[in-house]
């Protein structure tokens, strides 16, 4: 349990490796907007389509409720919107949280997700005093694998026909995870 057993109001910035979590801002919307165009996000972590959707989106991320703790990635330098990541389904009772996260198109293959992953992390053990991490991703992800693995997150096996996503198919999806203690 955290020491003052809640979640801390946003926002709360949290630096990375080239990476900057930050809350989601008004002039980050039509950029959000673009990266949930992208195919490949769209299937994997489908997004709103409209700008009405990205501001429901952006209150969802920004509103810290006690449950989450949400933020945008964003390039240090530019600020330019990189992706999101979250801890959520976060019980401080059990002292663990899921991570989710997704990288837009213009900031694959620089190793955003695994810097913003850890950096979450890290905030997760640090401030919310949390004890264990996991996440899921399709098995026909790939990336997804590798981002977990860079981000210190072990593989615990393999859920069968777990989740649908947003082809409609359950996809088998892999379970991995990280200790406080690793």
């Amino acid at each position: 349990m955290s020491a003052d057993g809640v979640v801390p109001a946003p926002p709360v910035r949290v630096p990375g490796d080239g990476v900057l979590l930050r809350e989601v801002r008004e002039d980050d919307h039509a950029r959000v907007l673009e990266a949930f165009g992208d195919g490949r996000t769209a299937l994997w972590n489908p997004g709103p389509t409209t700008l009405a959707g990205v501001e429901e989106w952006a209150r969802g991320r920004n509103d810290w409720d006690g449950t989450h703790a949400s933020w945008l990635v964003a390039d240090p330098h530019t600020d330019d919107v990189l992706g999101a990541v979250s801890l959520f389904k976060i019980d401080l009772d059990q002292g663990d949280a899921e991570v989710g996260y997704w990288v837009a198109p213009w900031g694959r293959g620089r190793g955003v997700a695994a810097s913003a992953v850890r950096s979450a992390a890290a905030y997760g053990f640090g401030a919310l005093v949390l004890r264990r991490l996991h996440l899921f991703h399709a098995v026909e992800n790939p990336a997804s694998c590798g981002v977990a693995r860079r981000a210190g997150f072990l593989l615990e096996g393999t859920l069968r026909e777990s989740y649908r996503y947003a082809d409609g198919r359950f996809h088998d999806e892999h379970l991995h995870a990280r200790l406080a203690t690793d």
